[in-house]
């Protein structure tokens, strides 16, 4: 039994002074068959716990579901942390934020168009109620009380900067309790939100990642008492697509990290370990021009998105041994990278041809939302005949997030919500030509009021300022990129409009290795099924992690989703990363 006590002077554990030293480690973005490499260069670190959140939109991709499978077997992550000799902050939310989409809040809560999440709205709070309830049942196990390594679980998400309903806070407080949490609860908040985000009888915790005393003389007015903690010191940051590559000077954080220490306080470094938004799982702010997250959540870490660790580790290790004990074993070597080299996709399919294959149309007499569509994350494909020939216009109230248009076919423009555009002129080349409207969730908000982020077309669609009579709307999820029939590739007739491209990448042994996509302008990448993420040369990253799992010796299938056009019929598996340049 491991049982964390919240006393006067600080921490307890067991009956013994403890000062939590814990990393953030995002078991949903790490490759499971990598979690115990993870965990174990965390405690050579000098860490004694680790924090994950949990992301209600994964475990519960529809209503009614719960996954505790494959990267989402939070139980056997817990169980691997605790084989480490390590304690677990666990961060259930249900609202988590953490640069994942929606904010781990699932989509499915937005079928209802007036639902208030983050609220004490009925039909919100018995949802919440639900998950964690299913969440919460299967791991009693592992809470401390019962020997488990879950030593606190944090209430909400930072939610002084949101609100200030501190009925709903203690709502969110009963529930754990409701379901079995009887060790301590915290919330944490920056320093401004403190008083509006905390909640009586629940330890405040503050985030921050520069002025340390600042941000700890500011908890320490509103709690007298008590511990002192950042549940978030951050060290780096997220990149965005079409900025730059997120860099932190190693002394710099090291030296705010030894503030920090020296004032006695505990503390979670925001991230131990970043890892992948693999697939569809970005996350995207918007404060007032849409900004979706990259693929990569390296965040300039103290382990690099491969796991190895970086020059900010040693000097965190060389800090944190000045005030805890650091296990003297050696770091074990950066795992094997691998330089397979190009490969050439021999094999394409196009995309609108074989929609039929990838996803049902549902007819009405407006383009539906992915969320009417039961639709989490991909794309949806909007199609319409236009009754006469000559020159349109069409005009989109709100994309959400990109729409890419074609008539018979053919591709016309672009409108993207970050660039806020609407409208788009092209020529209609006879009459009862078909119209069709590719729309891309790029992720959905994660942060600030705009969490109700609905996606597909929104509001009026119109074409000459006329709505047609009849839209159909297909769903396509993308989480089948076998489900379409390939053909060879012919060089001298490339495909027009986005197209799946395939080919066979042959491994001796499997190492992680990086795939880089040059020539290549904006889509998604596979192998093996696997989904690495996205890509688009708008950069500042340019290639995607490849876990050494995701491969197996002999031939492995590369499928890669190309929206627009390429240059080549080759990518290249790399053994190194291409992150993008940064402000230095």
């Amino acid at each position: 039994m491991s049982r964390l006590e919240i006393a006067d002077d600080g921490f307890r554990l067991d009956a013994h002074p403890f000062r939590i030293v814990s990393g953030a480690l995002h078991y949903f973005r790490v490759h499971p068959e990598q979690w115990a490499d993870r965990l174990h260069k965390a405690r050579l670190l000098g860490l004694n716990t680790v924090e994950t959140y949990v992301p209600w939109n994964a475990h519960a991709p529809r209503r009614g579901e719960f996954r505790l499978d494959g990267g989402l077997d939070l139980p056997r992550f817990l169980d691997t942390a605790a084989a480490e000799g390590l304690h677990v902050l666990l961060r259930p939310g249900p609202y988590i934020c953490a640069e994942w989409e929606g904010g781990g809040l699932p989509s499915w809560l937005l079928a209802e168009d007036d639902l208030v999440p983050r609220s004490r709205d009925p039909r919100y709070l018995s949802a919440v109620d639900d998950y964690l309830g299913a969440l919460l049942t299967p791991l009693r196990p592992h809470l401390g009380s019962n020997g488990g390594p879950i030593i606190a679980v944090q209430v909400e998400n930072e939610y002084g900067a949101h609100g200030d309903d501190t009925a709903y806070l203690a709502e969110l407080a009963a529930m754990l309790r409701r379901h079995g949490v009887d060790v301590p609860l915290f919330t944490c908040d920056q320093p401004s939100d403190l008083a509006r985000g905390s909640l009586d009888g629940v330890l405040a915790t503050a985030n921050f990642g520069s002025r340390a005393a600042e941000g700890l003389a500011a908890l320490r007015e509103l709690r007298p008492r008590g511990p002192l903690m950042c549940s978030e010191f951050w060290i780096g940051w997220f990149d965005r697509w079409g900025g730059i590559h997120a860099r932190r000077d190693p002394a710099d954080a090291a030296a705010e990290l030894d503030t920090l220490l020296a004032a006695g306080a505990s503390v979670n470094i925001y991230m131990f370990h970043g890892g992948t938004n693999f697939g569809f799982t970005n996350g995207a702010n918007d404060k007032g021009t849409y900004r979706p997250t990259v693929t990569s959540y390296d965040y300039d870490a103290l382990l690099d998105e491969a796991g190895d660790p970086t020059p900010k580790y040693a000097a965190f290790r060389e800090v944190i041994a000045r005030h805890a004990p650091v296990p003297e074993d050696p770091l074990p070597p950066a795992a094997p990278k691998a330089a397979y080299g190009p490969v050439e996709l021999t094999h394409t399919a196009g995309l609108l041809p074989h929609a039929d294959a990838l996803g049902a149309p549902a007819t009405a007499d407006r383009p539906l939302t992915m969320e009417e569509l039961g639709h989490a994350f991909g794309f949806v494909l909007y199609e319409t005949d236009l009754p006469t020939r000559g020159p349109a216009v069409l005009h989109a109230e709100h994309v959400h997030d990109r729409a890419q248009v074609f008539v018979d076919g053919q591709p016309v423009g672009v409108l993207e919500r970050e660039n806020h555009e609407h409208a788009l002129a092209f020529t209609v080349p006879r009459p009862g030509a078909r119209l069709a409207v590719l729309v891309e969730n790029q992720g959905r908000v994660n942060y600030g009021p705009r969490l109700r982020d609905h996606k597909g077309l929104l509001g009026h669609t119109t074409v000459n300022g006329a709505r047609p009579a009849a839209w159909h709307s297909r769903a396509l999820p993308l989480d089948r990129p076998d489900a379409v029939a390939y053909e060879p590739s012919d060089p001298a007739r490339p495909p027009v409009g986005p197209a799946f491209h395939r080919g066979t990448l042959t491994v001796d042994e499997p190492a992680d290795t990086f795939l880089h996509l040059d020539g290549w302008t904006k889509g998604l990448a596979w192998i093996n099924g696997f989904p690495l993420g996205r890509y688009w040369s708008r950069g500042p990253q340019t290639s995607l992690y490849v876990p050494a799992p995701v491969l197996r010796a002999g031939a492995n299938d590369v499928t890669v989703l190309e929206l627009h056009a390429t240059a080549t019929r080759h990518v290249h598996l790399r053994d190194t990363p291409a992150l993008g340049a940064t402000e230095e």
